[in-house]
C-alpha cells in the first residue's frame, strides 16, 4: 500500500455523495420543468382530454420546490469542495471522489446516447414533432453540460483554472433561474394554485353529485326535485357544498331526462351538462 495515497476520511465520503446526490437531483428536477414547460407549450390534445386543468403544474412544483432548495445547495457545495481540492491538491486522487467522478461521467454518457437512439427510432417511425423534438434537445443540453463539467472536472481543469469552473457554475445557474422563472410564469402564485386547488375540488363533488343523480333516476326513473333527496343516513351521504364560500351547488331539472350543476369557478372551466337521453 502506498503510504502517500490520500485517504478518505468520513468528510471526504459524505461531502462528495452529497454533491453527487444534489446533482442528480437538481438535473432530473430541472429536465422534469423543462419537460413541462414544453408540454405546456405544445399540449397533446388526447392527453390534456382526460384533465379539467393544466395536468402538469403539480410535477412542476415539485420540481421547483427541489431546484429552489437543493440547486444552491449543490452549487455552494460545489464551490466548497473545490477550493479544498485547490488546498489540498493530493485529495484529487481520493477514490470515493474519482468512483463517483467517473459514474457521472458514465451516466451522462448513456443518457446521450439513450438519446439519440430514441430521437432515430421515432424519426424512423415517423412520428417526429415539435415536442419531442425540444425534449431530445433538452436531454441533450442538460447531459452534454454535465459530461463536459465532469470531464473536465476528471483532468483537473479547474485546479489550473478557477475561472473556468465559476463560469460553468454560473451558466448553470442563470440556466436554472430561467427555468424557475418560466415555471413560475406557467404556474402562478402560490394563491392561484390554491384557487385551482378548490375549483378541482369543486369538480370532484360535481361528478360526485352527478353519478348520485343518474343512481337515483335509475331507481326510481326519475330525477331527484332538489339535491337534498341524495343524503343517504344509512351509508351517511350528505350532499357537499362549495368548499371555498360554504354555498350549495345550483342543481337545475331541465327536462325529465336531462339536469344540470353548477358552480362558481376561479378560472375557466367546461361546463358540464348531463343527459340520459
Amino acid at each position: 500500500m502506498d503510504p502517500n495515497k490520500p485517504k478518505t476520511t468520513a468528510k471526504d465520503f459524505f461531502l462528495h455523495v452529497a454533491a453527487m446526490v444534489l446533482l442528480y437531483a437538481s438535473v432530473g428536477s430541472l429536465v422534469t420543468l423543462l419537460f413541462n414547460c414544453i408540454n405546456y407549450a405544445f399540449p397533446d390534445a388526447l392527453e390534456n382530454s382526460y384533465f379539467y386543468y393544466d395536468p402538469y403544474t403539480a410535477s412542476m412544483r415539485f420540481a421547483l420546490a427541489v431546484l429552489i432548495i437543493l440547486f444552491p445547495v449543490f452549487l455552494a457545495l460545489t464551490y466548497y469542495i473545490n477550493r479544498e481540492l485547490r488546498r489540498t491538491p493530493e485529495k484529487r486522487d481520493l477514490a470515493i471522489r474519482k468512483w463517483l467522478l467517473f459514474l457521472t461521467v458514465f451516466a451522462a454518457a448513456a443518457v446521450l446516447i439513450g438519446d439519440m437512439v430514441a430521437l432515430v427510432n421515432v424519426f424512423l417511425n415517423g412520428e417526429i414533432t415539435t415536442r419531442f423534438i425540444l425534449k431530445v434537445l433538452t436531454v441533450l443540453v442538460v447531459g452534454a453540460f454535465v459530461l463536459l463539467y465532469y470531464g473536465y472536472d476528471l483532468k483537473g481543469k479547474y485546479l489550473e483554472s478557477p475561472r473556468m469552473g465559476h463560469l460553468f457554475g454560473i451558466l448553470a445557474a442563470l440556466a436554472v433561474l430561467a427555468s424557475v422563472v418560466t415555471g413560475f410564469l406557467i404556474i402562478g402564485s402560490p394563491q392561484t394554485a390554491r384557487m385551482v386547488r378548490f375549483d378541482e375540488t369543486k369538480v370532484q363533488h360535481l361528478t360526485d353529485m352527478q353519478w348520485r343523480i343518474v343512481n337515483y333516476w335509475q331507481q326510481k326513473q326519475k330525477l331527484p326535485p332538489t339535491l337534498a333527496e341524495l343524503n343517504d343516513s344509512i351509508s351517511g351521504y350528505l350532499v357537499q357544498t362549495d368548499p371555498q364560500t360554504g354555498a350549495n351547488y345550483e342543481y337545475r331539472v331541465l327536462t325529465p331526462l336531462s339536469f344540470e350543476l353548477c358552480a362558481t369557478f376561479n378560472k375557466e372551466s367546461n361546463a358540464r351538462k348531463v343527459s340520459l337521453m
